[in-house]
């Protein structure tokens, strides 16, 4: 069973049903309780760093996210979910994450040799470039295509990240940290590429209620 985070950040529904139709039950929850119980948790988020990081805060569900890391569940992060997991953004000023996975949230203009022609925020397909073995990339191959949306990325270290994708540089596609993954792209937009991803995760932990 996989616990989706309810926080008021996110594209819960689509990403539901996405789950629903690998065959995994998940549920749509805010409750520290839920979650704890699950198998596996996905922190999905859409909008600001700022604004979101508070949501998390003013709801507590900040510190069971990281009481469910701890004990060693699977936790996986989309596009602004798996941002909050770093130690910091730079999005608006300066504010501080999850701090699950060390490295900082940028805007896309300081990859090194960025191109100014580029648009902002990046929006659309690219394929992802392996870097490493994952258990998240199990059934990926390198060169899938999967859909972006975001303005900010995240200044991983080497050993933390498992694909990257280029847009005027190469951007942190895919993170793994211990039990904590992460995904910059949204699976659940990304057809069958996104869904193999999130079976790949729902591979990931036991079998515990929701």
């Amino acid at each position: 069973m996989t616990a989706i985070v309810d926080y008021g950040v996110g594209n819960l529904f689509s990403l539901k049903c996405s789950l629903s139709y690998i065959g995994e039950k998940a549920c749509v929850t805010g409750s520290p309780e839920e979650i704890l119980a699950a198998d596996r948790i996905i922190l999905p988020g859409v909008g600001a760093f700022g604004d979101a990081a508070a949501k998390l805060r003013e709801t507590g569900l900040d510190d069971v996210i990281l009481r469910a890391v701890s004990s060693g569940k699977p936790l996986l992060g989309i596009c602004l979910g798996m941002q909050l997991l770093f130690d910091e953004s730079l999005e608006f000023g300066v504010h501080k994450g999850l701090g699950l996975i060390p490295g900082r949230v940028v805007p896309l203009e300081e990859i090194p040799g960025w191109d100014t022609r580029l648009k902002i925020p990046h929006i659309g397909w690219n394929s992802l470039e392996k870097r490493q073995d994952s258990p998240l990339l199990k059934y990926t191959a390198d060169g899938e295509y999967v859909y972006f949306v975001h303005s900010f990325y995240a200044e991983a270290r080497d050993e933390d990240i498992a694909a990257v994708a280029t847009y005027g540089g190469k951007v942190t596609a895919v993170v793994q940290h211990g039990n904590v993954f992460g995904c910059q792209f949204h699976p659940e937009k990304s057809g069958n590429a996104g869904l193999a991803i999130l079976r790949a995760f729902c591979g990931i932990g036991g079998d515990g209620q929701c």
